[in-house]
């Protein structure tokens, strides 16, 4: 079996090693330097991806497919009919992420927020295919992602800071109930979580009418799409959350400034003051205040209905989410952070280094 290669695969807004702002400005390390570089001087095989900043999980993972086998970008014939865009991207087979993609390279990804979303369909459509791409696809045109029958290339998934089970933001703005503008929060913070949304913001040249939008998704839309991926029992599974809140006398939830990018204090004191129910009918109570200024705590846990249990190192399985210890730090910190630097290469050292000793488990035939 080859050396396990790391992939890590940013969150919306973010880039990668394709994009020339990382060589200025690492996703991964931030102002403290590339992590890509680091891990690799330590001897982890690690490449960042550079997917779609303003793309549906859908379109990232395709992407994502594409760069680690050296193709033409192939986002799917029953897709991109019903979105009304262009079914191929860019061609990417003179100049893939890694230098080979077969029945025996062994990844573990690691996505951070909306990355997290990404890399769990990527894993769950070179096990399974896609159905529906089958169907509309002569068999000569057809993406080997949407035929399925890779899964054994995926030998571990790490979400980080990752909404897996959706983001209250979306019901705190619709609910009748809840009234967002009371919630005070400081005139700056506002115009921070403005210049925010500035790099989040979709073009609407670029997006296609009804395709979805790389926001967060809201908790009800999150869990539909939870059950339409799998958790692959051969897979190992990390879950990090991030908090960067601390519990008010009222029940409420506020940043805690030492340890919170001001571009997301408006919206962690936002998120930490609301609680109520969505439209299909779950229960936001108050565990879903605790947040890193981004995503509530609890959301970046395992997803809702997975198999899933507290992080114990001596007892690490394979298809079980491992919840791991919260990070202390807001959405930026496991990045590295950037008013607020972090010096995150420990954590990655000793996350990699356990990863790297569990031992592989095969799919079942």
């Amino acid at each position: 079996m080859k050396e396990l290669t790391y992939i890590f695969v940013h969150g919306a807004g973010g880039w990668g090693s394709y994009d020339a702002i990382d060589r200025v400005i690492p996703y991964w390390g931030m102002l403290g330097g590339s992590l890509m570089k680091y891990l690799g001087s330590e001897g982890f095989d690690c490449r960042a991806a550079s997917v779609d900043p303003s793309g549906s999980i859908w379109v990232r993972a395709c992407e994502l497919y594409a760069q680690l086998a050296g193709r033409r970008v192939d986002y799917g014939k029953a897709f991109s009919e019903e979105q009304g865009r262009e079914r191929f991207g860019a061609d990417l087979s003179g100049r893939p992420l890694i230098p080979s993609f077969d029945d025996e390279t062994r990844l573990v990804l690691l996505g951070h927020s909306m990355g997290g979303a990404t890399v769990r369909l990527f894993a769950h459509l070179l096990a399974f295919g896609d159905e529906k791409e089958r169907q509309a696809t002569p068999a000569g045109e057809l993406s080997p992602l949407f035929a399925g029958g890779m899964g054994e290339r995926v030998h571990t998934i790490v979400t980080l800071a990752a909404p897996s089970n959706g983001s209250s933001a979306p019901d705190m703005f619709s609910d009748p109930d809840f009234d967002v503008s009371k919630v005070k929060t400081p005139l700056w913070s506002r115009f921070m979580m403005k210049v925010l949304s500035l790099r989040l913001r979709v073009n609407p040249a670029k997006v296609p009418a009804g395709e979805e939008k790389p926001r967060v998704s809201g908790i009800d839309s999150a869990l539909a799409q939870n059950e339409k991926i799998a958790t692959l029992p051969h897979v190992y599974y990390f879950a990090v959350p991030c908090c960067s809140t601390e519990l008010q006398p009222d029940g409420t939830q506020r940043p805690l400034p030492a340890k919170t990018e001001i571009i997301y204090f408006a919206r962690s004191i936002q998120i930490g003051a609301y609680k109520g129910v969505t439209p299909k009918g779950f229960v936001i109570d108050e565990s879903w205040r605790m947040n890193d200024g981004l995503v509530s705590t609890v959301s970046a846990m395992a997803p809702i209905g997975a198999p899933q249990k507290p992080f114990d190192r001596a007892h690490i399985e394979a298809g079980i989410w491992q919840n791991m210890p919260v990070f202390d730090g807001d959405h930026m910190s496991v990045q590295g952070g950037m008013l607020h630097r972090r010096d995150v290469r420990p954590f990655y050292l000793d996350l990699l280094g356990m990863i790297k000793d569990l031992p592989p488990v095969r799919p079942a035939p």
